[in-house]
């Protein structure tokens, strides 16, 4: 009997099955595999999915001497789906390309039928899926899965085995082109030369750290490890010119960046994810003007614009320095220059009127945290109308305006950030200086600065003043509690302890100016410089986390932070379910003052976070019932 598509529905029918259960689920993948631009014969190539439930073996085969192998495989529900070519002396010349991934995520589910392997497509595939790598192959939980392999789509197109379409557009001035292709040269030296490849390992592998066993791994490495081995490294990928343009010196680092534009996406000042992956991000400015911006941006995780963004309605006018996401995945994004409140459906509609909610007499407000309760709590910068200097916290009961908590308290004095602690407790830093001050001011000596703690009843609990607070703006929780501040005119990170005392202060170099913090997965702390265009990375408090002899502070970025044609001057820095970090371009110069534009990710470089944050960072779990708690 011959099967048609309506025997195969019938039959699902009768056995009360989806009509994918039969048939739909079949598919073939037909490729390639390229070593120093090449075919590779007789390579084992190897078509794998990985889920949270951990690596399958799809299929396999053995390329010809055009490289070229065809694999039928039944396609996984969900995941990642990806395929290997292993060759050479002991498999060490390991390539790897992604097939494609499942839905769930903040991208629809693609699978490509061609692919190509070679040392670009691996370079990318490692990158992108870094936070999700091990010796035993790709799997993890999502969506910051699925996410992640998406992502592997904007380093190298699978199908042709070239750069991705981001890298040669909006980033074809930035040194990332060049140095994915410093690297997938490094990739090639495994091809044919075994010196360089052993040279290759030896270099990649840091000081009291286990050996990689293959190119794979030896990629993942200075991933994981982007200060490792800068010179030497880029000096051993000029014996290979396989693909151009590369490095002609040393980076300082082996990040990956890849920034994104938009349309109304200038001036962003704060980010924030949703469960889904999008990045959300407020506007300072129309583009090309200082003229306020009355749209919100929504990019998907692969960074195109989403939910029919530009999103405009809703009070928004000049958006500020806050963004935040309820439980039930409601935005809410204070309005700067409307001095009111916008809050915004999880697909884009807008939920405020059409001049905000001013409920709680706003005078420019910024920072804004969603407690465990469902409270919204919002720092009002300039206080009370008609008294200079005074400040306020605004808060919503379970985001409800009509009901809205004004908290006087003394020591509010420009209140700019806040956040909410394990316990309930907002944590307030107090600039003394207005976000324009702040901006335009040069380096006064003592500014001053602190830190109030409200607890969840809406009273004032502390006030944390040290000599190291001056102006501080942006601040994070980390996952036991420890509050990390960024001081503007210090140059420092203090950090406090939930008692409120201070456990240390970390001096960064003396023009990063740091705006904004965020605590990854292992609790690494993350700060955006806003003076000389950085980010800078530190250790956290889980000092397994760092390279041995590292402890809380100590900086594991180069000296001058990670840097990149495509920073600009940072106001922002969050981590996404997929282990990446992205910035806000606030401004592009200082003078005259001037835009910035579009939001820059950092591929693979965090450890991956659970979004929105719950509040304080949770690394997604692929071994509890729900990789995110409620």
């Amino acid at each position: 009997m011959t099967l048609t598509s309506a025997t195969v529905a019938a039959a699902c029918a009768a056995f009360g099955l989806p009509t994918s259960a039969l048939g739909a689920a079949s598919a073939s993948l037909q490729g390639t595999a390229t070593g120093a631009g090449k075919p590779l014969q007789g390579s084992q190539v190897v078509l794998m999915a990985g889920s949270r439930s951990g690596v399958k073996r799809l299929g396999q085969a053995t390329t010809d001497a055009h490289g070229s192998f065809r694999i039928t495989y039944t396609k996984p529900a969900d995941g990642a789906v990806y395929v290997e070519a292993l060759s050479g002396q002991a498999h060490r010349l390991r390539l790897r390309s992604v097939v494609g991934f499942g839905g769930g995520g903040g991208v629809p589910e693609r699978t490509v039928s061609k692919v190509t392997i070679n040392e670009l497509t691996t370079v990318a595939a490692t990158y992108a899926l870094a936070q999700f790598s091990d010796q035993r192959g790709i799997s993890g939980p999502g969506p910051g899965l699925q996410n992640a392999a998406a992502t592997s789509f904007n380093l190298a197109d699978p199908g042709t085995g070239k750069a991705g379409g981001p890298l040669t557009s909006d980033n074809a001035n930035s040194q990332t082109l060049a140095t994915q292709n410093t690297l997938a040269n490094l990739v090639s030296l495994c091809v044919t030369d075994n010196v360089r490849c052993d040279k290759l390992i030896q270099l990649a592998t840091p000081p009291g750290r286990t050996r990689p066993t293959d190119t794979v791994q030896a990629i993942l490495s200075l991933v994981h490890n982007p200060t490792q081995s800068p010179g030497r490294l880029e000096a051993l990928a000029r014996a290979a010119k396989v693909f151009t343009p590369a490095l002609s010196a040393a980076p300082s680092s082996w990040i990956l960046a890849l920034r994104y534009t938009a349309s109304q996406l200038y001036a962003a000042g704060r980010i924030a994810f949703d469960a889904k992956g999008n990045v959300w991000a407020t506007n300072n400015w129309n583009p090309g003007t200082r003229d306020p911006n009355y749209h919100v941006t929504v990019l998907d995780p692969t960074g195109r614009p989403t939910l029919d963004s530009p999103i405009s309605g809703g009070g928004m006018k000049a958006g500020a320095w806050g963004l935040a996401i309820d439980h039930e995945g409601s935005v809410w994004a204070p309005s700067y220059g409307g001095n009111a409140m916008s809050k915004y459906s999880a697909s884009g509609k807008p939920l405020s009127p059409e001049a905000g909610w001013k409920n709680g007499d706003f005078v420019k407000p910024q920072g804004v945290a969603v407690d465990q309760h469902g409270n919204i709590w919002i720092a009002n910068s300039h206080g009370l109308k008609g008294k200079p200097g005074a400040g306020s916290i605004v808060v919503y009961p379970h985001g409800d305006p009509s009901k809205a908590i004004t908290i006087i308290e003394k020591s509010l004095n420009h209140p700019f950030a806040v956040q909410i602690d394990g316990q309930g407790r907002a944590w307030v830093t107090n600039s003394h200086l207005s976000f324009e001050e702040i901006r335009q001011s040069g380096r006064p000596s003592n500014v001053g600065g602190s830190v109030t703690i409200i607890g969840p009843d809406f009273k004032p609990i502390t006030s944390i003043n040290d000599k190291s607070l001056q102006a501080p703006v942006g601040l994070a929780l980390d996952s036991k509690g420890n509050a990390w501040v960024a001081n503007f005119f210090s140059s420092a990170v203090t950090e406090i302890r939930p008692n409120g005392t201070v456990a240390g202060v970390h001096q960064l170099p003396r023009r990063v100016f740091p705006w904004s913090v965020a605590i990854d997965g292992r609790d690494r702390v993350w700060i955006a410089g806003f003076g000389d265009s950085s980010v800078s990375l530190l250790c956290g408090a889980d000092s397994a986390a760092c390279p041995p002899g590292a402890s809380a502070g100590t900086v594991l970025s180069p000296a001058q932070g990670f840097q990149n044609k495509t920073i600009q001057h940072l106001t922002a820095v969050q981590i996404d379910s997929s282990g990446n970090a992205w910035v806000a371009n606030n401004w592009s110069k200082i003078v005259p003052p001037t835009g910035g534009v579009g939001l820059v990710e950092l591929i693979g470089a965090a450890t991956p976070v659970c979004t929105p944050l719950t509040p304080l960072p949770v690394r997604p779990s692929a071994t509890a019932p729900n990789p995110c708690p409620k």
